[in-house]
């Protein structure tokens, strides 16, 4: 006597296999929608980090560099500075030499032409060490 308005056995447990199964559909969705979103803040997170180990260590290179740069500039200065101190002391050696053989020169010697000559070469030489040291300042 199964009247149609009443549900009967096979409806209702069809019914409640079907929820059951929607149910556990959506909690699996549910979980891998979870779980993407995890991967993706974790290769977020994973990518700053890496970003930062980088950036870390070019500053390092870069700073280690930059220190041997200045400590050959340095070297380079230092080297110049004394050549230049030592054409100085010839140039001014030159100079007394000049001095001295212009009062003691006579007409039959031909020396202080050579040692203008002497001077002339050690001044264009004075400036070009002149012209490198201006550049690396």
């Amino acid at each position: 006597m199964n009247s149609s308005l009443e549900p009967n056995a096979e409806s209702i447990a069809a019914r409640r296999a079907s929820k059951k199964a929607g149910g556990s559909a959506l909690w699996f969705l549910l979980f891998w929608i979870v779980m993407i979103g995890i991967g993706v803040v974790a290769t977020y997170l994973y990518s700053n980090h890496m970003k930062q180990q980088m950036i870390s260590q070019i500053q390092t290179s870069t700073n280690q560099q930059i220190a041997e740069m200045k400590a050959d500039y340095s070297a380079q200065l230092k080297s110049m500075s004394e050549e230049m101190n030592t054409l100085k002391s010839k140039v001014d050696t030159f100079n007394e030499l000049l001095t001295f053989t212009k009062d003691n020169a006579s007409s039959k010697t031909d020396n202080s032409n050579k040692l203008y000559t002497q001077l002339n070469d050690v001044k264009q030489k004075l400036d070009a060490l002149q012209k490198k040291m201006d550049l690396l300042k």
